[in-house]
């Protein structure tokens, strides 16, 4: 287990601040056979449980209160479920890597298939939470809602974005219209699918957004859906987490962006740190210059896989478009960002090293 996560100590929130197992729901509250849904919030730190209090040395720190803190902050959420609680780590989501992504994966699992729970709420970082939520997308295999929110402000910066963003976050969790979605991210009153954000601006609140928009939105306290996630997740994915059962890790993959000029050299250094995998993040469509091309080719040659992605925000690395995967041996990245696609590949190695099957779980997935 990771240093990160070694002395975490699990802690469930007070009865007297949040529902009590069984408590009738109110008539506006969205109704499991009468009762409030019971909902399981996994705290792992980030900004939305920062304090600008605790430090002198920068503007915050991320990762000071405690999840039961942040409930606390929102006495509503008891009219919307019965909410208990456990700090997985306080972290700054830029600490979070694969080991203690496939420990949240799993520990969110475990909670979802308890008979006693109805949904599952992550409060994450931002910097990396469009990671995390990718592989809770692609591992967790439930259809009960999964949700992961996080915040740009400190909790206890002038408007702070986080209590809204929880709210928002346990409505959309609670909601029946919520469930077989997978793993969604709640963003102000938007609805993201975890395959589909990304973080697209530095500072400002409304930081995420998706390359397609948003599944759907929370609208007078209700999330309502205008479009449906289409790509495998779940347990219709192609990977399985009971069958990664031992592993700490994933088989690495590393990022590689191109810029102009690059030596060639770089890509024979990424190859001698061990790794199995590479995503080229290259200008335009994927492109990749000769003199990259033919330090990746000698990867290919040894194993590594590669992929194709683009350095560009938004559009598609199609296959054999602008480049020739098929004389290269290389995988197109689709639409997905070079984060999410090492991911992605990471996960595919797990089961495979073969190119084509590689190439149709990123037309797929």
């Amino acid at each position: 287990m990771p240093d990160a996560v070694a002395d975490v100590a699990t802690s469930a929130a007070p009865a007297d601040s949040l529902a009590p197992a069984g408590s009738p729901a109110p008539a506006d509250a969205p109704a499991l056979d009468g009762r409030l849904p019971r909902v399981v919030v996994v705290g792992t730190g980030g900004t939305i449980a920062g304090s600008s209090a605790a430090t002198t040395a920068k503007h915050y720190q991320a990762g000071v209160l405690t999840v039961e803190d942040l409930l606390g902050a929102v006495p509503q959420l008891a009219s919307l479920a019965t909410i208990t609680c456990e700090q997985l780590c306080q972290i700054d989501s830029v600490e979070m890597d694969l080991p203690l992504q496939l420990t949240l994966a799993r520990r969110v699992a475990e909670l979802a298939a308890r008979d006693d729970v109805d949904a599952v709420l992550v409060t994450h970082g931002t910097d990396t939470l469009e990671e995390s939520a990718y592989l809770l997308h692609l591992l967790v295999p439930t259809d009960k809602p999964v949700v992961v929110v996080g915040a740009m402000r400190p909790a206890d910066a002038p408007g702070a974005d986080g209590p809204s963003n929880l709210l928002n976050a346990v409505r959309v969790a609670a909601h029946p219209s919520s469930r077989g979605l997978r793993t969604l991210v709640v963003v102000g009153e938007e609805i993201h699918s975890a395959r589909e954000v990304r973080k697209e601006h530095a500072s400002r609140v409304e930081a995420f957004g998706s390359p397609h928009g948003p599944l759907g939105e929370v609208t007078g306290g209700v999330p309502r859906y205008a479009h449906m996630p289409r790509q495998l997740h779940g347990a219709a994915s192609a990977y399985d987490l009971e069958a990664l059962e031992g592993l700490d890790d994933l088989p690495p993959v590393e990022v590689l962006v191109t810029r102009a000029g690059m030596p060639s050299a770089l890509v024979d250094a990424v190859v001698a740190t061990g790794a199995r995998g590479i995503v080229h993040v290259g200008p335009g469509a994927g492109n990749v210059p000769d003199r990259v091309a033919e330090a990746l080719d000698r990867a290919r040659a040894t194993g590594v896989v590669v992929v194709r992605s683009s350095r560009v925000a938004r559009g598609t690395v199609a296959r054999g478009d602008a480049y020739d995967d098929q004389g290269h041996d290389y995988v197109a990245g689709g639409d997905l960002g070079p984060y999410k696609a090492r991911v992605l590949l990471a996960l595919a190695l797990t089961v495979t090293d073969d190119t084509a099957r590689i190439q149709d779980m990123f037309d797929t997935h």
